[in-house]
Formats: structure tokens, C-alpha cells, sequence
């Protein structure tokens, strides 16, 4: 479609006035013009020149406890597909944003519909800069595309083509409970992992390593010798212009 103001919101809609959606049903838009990131944050794209897609699960098999190895079970297939056309430097910068090197590549938006005990459905949400050359000044040094990074335009649908394989692939191995595989996979993609790096929580600006994420999402810091844990958006990592 040419555009929406978002694809998750679209696709949350018509499961909502719909006969129920086949699993997998995929939405794709050439523009979105309030596209959504973790917890509201604004998703910037350029009409036409970016990968903008919702894909809709039924994940029941998932226990609620276990939801977040569904984003890594995504954040795995961004990076596999990537990885296809970008041989090094891509990375999954906790939870669920996508890197290059230092800079920002695309973004993962989950959004679950639980009935009782058990994820009903799920939104999978997935913003990628392809052919974008230019960005807002206020964004410009933390963001790239892979038109920068390749100096040469790539093709839209043979990225998504990708990206719906590992999807599938990295789906059935998370249906089959592979729970610790996909968990090694994901920290070993991880930005920064076992590194050093400045992190602001509140007003606090302090330096840790990243050293495990919990089953539940948390990710666990190692400060002044210290294990930590914190939430999403309970902490900010310090971006070096």
C-alpha cells in the first residue's frame, strides 16, 4: 500500500474487524507517517526508500515468561538478512534496535495481544533504512542506511525475501522450544557486549559491561564489579558523536 500512519496499527485493525488473519499475514507500506518505535518513540522514513512491514503471529505455543525469545527470534532474522547483502557490522543493540558498527540501521516494534495465559497474537513490527541517503540533522549522526554503508542501492523485495525466510526459520526454531540456541545466537550479535560503555539511568550517567540478558528481557550490567539489572527504557545508552 502507498501509505499508512502506521503498519502495526493498520494490521492491529484488521485483525480487530476481520474474520480471524492467516498466520503470517504480512502488511507493507511505501510511507508511514506516525511509524512507532519502543514506547512511542517516532520511526523517521523517507516515502519509497525504506523497508516499513508488519507481520502478524499467532505464537499460543509461547509461554508468557518466554515472550521476550520472540524478539529475539526477529532480531535474528533482521540480522541474518542483513548479514546477506552486509557481510560485517551488524548488530542487535538490546533489546530490539538494529546496528551498523555505532549507528543505527532499523528498529523491532512486538506488540502482543495475551488472552489469559497465552500470547493470542503478536504484531511484529520492522523498520530497516535501505535506500535512504539523507537524514534529519537531529538524527544524521546516529542513523545510516544501507545505501551509505554500501555506496550502491539495493533492492527493496530482495531484502524482504530474506527476511521472511529467516523469518520462518528462526520461527519454527522457537516453536521447537529452542530456547538457549537462540539465546547464544543473540548475544553473540549483541552491541557492546562484555564491553565498556556510558549508560545514563535517570540523571545517573555511569559506565558498565553488558554481560547476560534474563529471560524476561532485563538486561544485566556489570557496574563497579556489580551485577545490575534493568528494565526497557529504564536505561539509555550514551551515543558518541
Amino acid at each position: 500500500m502507498k501509505e499508512v500512519d502506521s503498519t502495526n496499527n493498520f494490521l492491529k485493525d484488521l485483525a480487530s474487524n476481520s474474520e480471524p488473519l492467516a498466520e503470517g499475514t504480512v502488511i507493507m507500506a511505501e510511507n508511514q507517517y506516525a511509524g512507532r518505535g519502543q514506547v512511542e518513540s517516532v520511526w523517521q522514513s523517507q516515502p519509497g526508500k525504506n523497508i516499513s512491514t508488519s507481520i502478524y503471529l499467532r505464537p499460543s505455543f509461547l509461554p508468557l515468561n518466554k515472550q521476550f525469545y520472540l524478539t529475539i527470534a526477529v532480531s535474528l532474522a533482521v540480522t541474518d538478512a542483513l548479514g546477506a547483502f552486509i557481510p560485517h557490522g551488524i548488530y542487535v543493540k538490546w533489546p530490539n534496535d538494529i546496528y551498523f558498527q555505532n549507528k543505527k540501521l532499523g528498529g523491532i516494534l512486538i506488540e502482543n495481544t495475551l488472552t489469559g495465559s497465552l500470547i493470542k497474537a503478536s504484531i511484529i513490527g520492522i523498520g530497516l533504512n535501505i535506500n535512504q541517503e539523507e537524514f534529519s540533522d537531529n538524527i544524521a549522526y546516529k542513523a545510516i542506511s544501507v545505501i551509505q554503508i554500501l555506496q550502491k542501492s539495493v533492492s527493496i523485495i530482495d531484502i524482504l525475501e530474506k527476511l521472511f525466510v529467516y523469518m520462518e526459520k528462526y520461527y519454527l526454531i522457537l516453536r521447537s522450544g529452542r530456547y538457549e540456541f537462540l539465546k547464544d545466537l543473540y548475544l553473540e550479535r549483541l552491541y557492546l557486549f562484555k564491553q565498556s560503555a556510558d549508560y545514563r539511568q535517570g540523571e545517573k550517567v555511569f559506565k558498565g559491561s553488558i554481560m547476560d540478558v534474563a529471560e524476561s528481557g532485563h538486561i544485566l550490567l556489570e557496574v563497579e564489579g556489580e551485577s545490575q539489572s534493568f528494565n526497557f527504557k529504564e536505561l539509555e545508552f550514551i551515543h558518541t558523536k
